[in-house]
């Protein structure tokens, strides 16, 4: 039987277990994979639930305009379901959203203000303020207000919540959630903690946020809040959807760990996931000392990875806010400002002159050698080449062989930086690293020098 409408696909994600990024806990680790939803989160879950409700109730009438301010992945939701229903969207979100983001709610139809990060919640700047003020403009208008709206934790209390209690047939020990809005983790962890008291739901907060040090102070302190990268997940207020009473702990993660566990996700379990994924999967392992041999602990991957290729699955953004560290860095990374140029190479039977011209015509301070056959058998390097002029003039007509040091090595693609770095000494100028393609390619203490500035 076919489903009338795409909104129809909502929920009865898979529950797949992790292999490898876990193996160091002794524990059964699932992850809820909510990209199946039709928005790619598990935003679509709340969003179709608080419009529901909300017509229910009369609030949202045909005709109507949504206005809500987003991260992206609730307006997704709210912006799929609009198309069905038939209501105009205006979204508001702050620009530290990837513009991957942007784009997508904009695919749907819907009008999209980016407004500033860095301003208090009260600011008439902010994304939740000017959501607000439109709202009061525009006529015939509704804000959902995914924050305070508690549509949005009964959305998981009756979906997300049931469905893992019996995908993991009652097994389940531990919810781990990344908390932003609050409704995920509370809605879910709600209806689990009624069918068993001793599941543990433990909360993943980020350096920026208020969330961990209220639920072991009560105190609401300013002086947590600051400028953060990780998306999704972190306030600098308290949702009405955040219950504390149903958190039992909030574990903290830093930007660069939310990003680098975000990139190790796909490559070692194979699920393309986002920005809040990888910081549960890094809260995880920091909490590795709860977990015994027998829990079955559940994870929830959020949202989908392609909303974040301009961010954390772009090497140059990684390394321009120094989340890419040099131990990932890989002799083939590299290249990549000159992959696309052919290597310069020099004869052993060329003259000493013409090596020098051509060393001086592409602005290269060594060049490796090759003989007739293209085998590598030398390096020529300018240090050398320089002394020996200062000799005799007469070295210019002798061949290179005559001259030359012996071949620069070559390394693997997936050398470390720091075995690349090993090999470039003063004797030894540079390495050599064939690509893919079987081109083959210099690197140089310059490239070390790119990756690491």
């Amino acid at each position: 039987m076919w489903n009338k409408n795409i909104l129809e696909t909502i929920g009865n994600t898979p529950l797949v277990q992790l292999n490898k990024i876990t193996r160091e806990l002794p524990c059964t680790v699932l992850a809820k994979v909510e990209t199946f939803n039709p928005g790619n989160s598990i935003k679509d879950r709340m969003a179709l639930k608080m419009i529901e409700d909300a017509e229910k109730d009369g609030r949202l009438k045909p005709g109507y305009t949504i206005i809500e301010g987003t991260s992206g992945n609730t307006g997704m939701g709210l912006a799929i379901a609009a198309v069905i229903k038939g209501y105009r969207c205006i979204f508001t979100t702050t620009d530290k959203q990837s513009k991957e983001k942007v784009d997508a709610l904009k695919a749907f139809g819907a009008e999209v203000i980016v407004c500033p990060t860095d301003v208090d919640p009260e600011d008439p700047r902010s994304y939740y303020s000017v959501s607000s003020r439109l709202e009061r403009e525009i006529p015939n208008s509704w804000k959902p207000n995914q924050y305070d709206n508690l549509s949005n934790s009964k959305a998981h209390y009756e979906s997300t919540g049931p469905e893992i209690w019996e995908q993991t047939e009652g097994k389940i020990t531990h919810l781990v959630v990344g908390v932003g809005t609050g409704g995920t983790i509370c809605g879910t962890g709600k209806y689990l903690k009624e069918k068993n008291p001793n599941i543990k739901v433990l909360g993943i907060d980020t350096y920026g946020s208020v969330f961990k040090k209220y639920k072991e102070t009560g105190e609401f302190d300013k002086n947590e809040i600051y400028p953060y990268i990780t998306e999704g997940i972190g306030e600098d207020f308290l949702p009405q959807n955040v219950d504390f009473s149903i958190i039992d702990h909030f574990e903290k993660v830093t930007d660069k760990d939310a990003a680098i566990f975000t990139r190790r996700i796909p490559r070692e379990e194979g699920i393309f996931v986002g920005n809040s994924a990888g910081a549960a999967i890094a809260g995880l392992i920091q909490m590795r000392h709860m977990f015994k041999k027998d829990d079955v602990v559940v994870v929830i991957f959020h949202d989908h990875g392609t909303r974040y290729m301009g961010k954390m699955f772009n090497d140059d953004w990684m390394r321009d806010r120094g989340f890419l560290s040099n131990e990932q860095t890989k002799a083939i990374n590299l290249i990549d400002s000159h992959k696309h140029l052919k290597l310069v190479t020099v004869k052993d039977t060329d003259t000493i002159d013409a090596a020098s011209r051509i060393m001086r015509k592409y602005f290269i301070s060594q060049v490796p050698v090759v003989n007739e056959k293209g085998e590598f058998v030398g390096s020529l390097n300018d240090t050398i080449l320089f002394n020996a002029l200062l000799e005799t003039q007469e070295v210019k007509s002798k061949p290179v062989s005559t001259l030359m040091s012996p071949s620069f090595p070559f390394v693997s693609p997936d050398a470390s930086m720091e075995e690349v770095s090993r090999l470039i000494t003063k004797e030894n100028a540079g390495v050599l690293v064939k690509d893919l393609m079987g081109d083959v390619h210099i690197i140089t203490r310059q490239d070390l020098i790119e990756a690491i500035a």
